[in-house]
């Protein structure tokens, strides 16, 4: 039997492969996705699950990452709305703060800027007399509240949503299947896979490798063998305590570092991350380490000193920044596209991401692989697709 062919083979099954597989149906080539163990099983599952432009990334002036951010949280709060929703945001600033109010209030200024002025962009200082009302944050010190909105949802279930909408378009999915390896032969790639015990082979005009953590053994397995990005694994550590967060998501900063978390409400309890941890371990095996979890604590009781509430939880996703000097938290966001060559690419391979933008990343993924791949007629157009849990 003649081996299979698609037009795109993607590898990786987090919100990024998700993402890439949709933008590559939607503009009607055949597609099929390869993932090793269930779709979102990784930092998919594992981030923060905030949809938002990035307020801290203003900081480093990186306005077209957050004006892109913005647009797209815009969009998917407009084609899942039973996955995106709205939540309230709040953000502290005491006397021992390190960024005073007039810095956090011409942020968020900066921030309604770039999301078009829109009544939902706009921010508010909290009266002082409704400070009591919110979930036993610390009043002592306390110089002012600033109110604004960004978005949350669930990362798995927006991942699966992304797959599911794919496959709608005519995509396929293996999984489990754990790629073994492609070897470009002509004009295209022979792709060998294994399969409920079994090797399968098909053949793909173009790669998108969004394997994530494991982005660069993807690549070790492709002949003859492309660059590689050096790259620096980082893990974020998120504890789940008992308690309900009621009224919104509150960004602080960890008292020993300064470094922004998130004290969030989720499913009916309170989520509390993240950190940045150097990760040098197979990236199946990461999760919250002591060091991490007594750190996200700390930052709990100081700023909701009540807080006594038992540990359910912890979790760590991976981030893939690049390799570089100094702390993580002031290295570019930015994702990076790396083709295996400039002009007519056929190899596309995503480092890092954000949660927000996957559908911008696979825009772009689409538009590095247009030359190479046959002109098809678009079955749909990813910022109009609903999305359904």
């Amino acid at each position: 039997m003649a081996a299979e062919h698609y037009d795109v083979v993607v590898i990786g099954g987090g919100i990024h492969g998700a993402g890439a597989a949709q933008a590559a149906a939607a503009a009607g080539h055949s597609v099929l996705l390869i993932e090793r163990t269930a779709l979102a099983s990784g930092t998919s599952s594992r981030s923060s699950k905030l949809i938002h432009g990035g307020l801290r990334y203003l900081e480093s002036a990186r306005f077209g990452l957050v004006r892109e951010s913005l647009r797209e949280r815009e969009i998917l709060l407009r084609i899942a709305p039973d996955l995106v929703h709205r939540v309230p945001f709040f953000i502290p600033v005491y006397d021992h703060s390190r960024r005073p109010p007039w810095m956090i209030r011409a942020g968020l200024g900066l921030y309604a800027v770039l999301g078009g002025l829109a009544r939902q962009a706009r921010f508010a200082t909290l009266p002082r007399a409704h400070w009591s009302g919110l979930d036993g944050l610390d009043t002592r010190g306390l110089r002012a509240v600033f109110r604004y909105e960004d978005a949350q949802t669930d990362d798995a279930l927006l991942t699966q949503a992304v797959m599911r909408s794919a496959q709608q378009l005519g995509a396929e999915l293996r999984c489990p299947a754990n790629f073994l390896s492609a070897k470009r032969s002509g004009d295209v790639f022979v792709v060998h896979f294994l399969e409920r015990g079994a090797e399968r082979v098909c053949r793909a005009r173009t790669l998108v490798n969004a394997a994530g953590a494991w982005a660069n053994t993807v690549l070790e397995r492709v002949t003859p063998r492309p660059p590689l990005v050096p790259v620096d694994l980082v893990q974020g550590a998120h504890i789940l305590v008992g308690a309900q967060t009621r009224q919104g998501v509150y960004y602080v900063e960890a008292p020993r570092d300064g470094r922004a978390v998130f004290v969030m409400p989720w499913k009916k309890h309170t989520l509390v991350g993240t950190t940045e941890t150097a990760y040098d371990g197979d990236p199946a095996a990461v999760h919250a380490l002591p060091q991490e979890i007594d750190y996200l604590q700390e930052t709990l009781r100081h700023y909701f000193p009540a807080q006594r509430a038992p540990l359910l939880d912890s979790f760590a996703g991976l981030r893939v920044l690049p390799h570089g000097p100094g702390p993580a938290f002031r290295r570019s966001r930015e994702t990076i596209l790396h083709p295996d060559q400039r002009e007519r690419a056929r190899l596309v391979t995503v480092y890092g991401g954000k949660l927000t933008g996957y559908r911008a990343t696979a825009a772009k993924v689409m538009r590095l692989l247009q030359k190479t791949l046959p002109e098809r007629a678009p079955r749909a157009d990813t910022s109009s697709l609903r999305l359904s849990p």
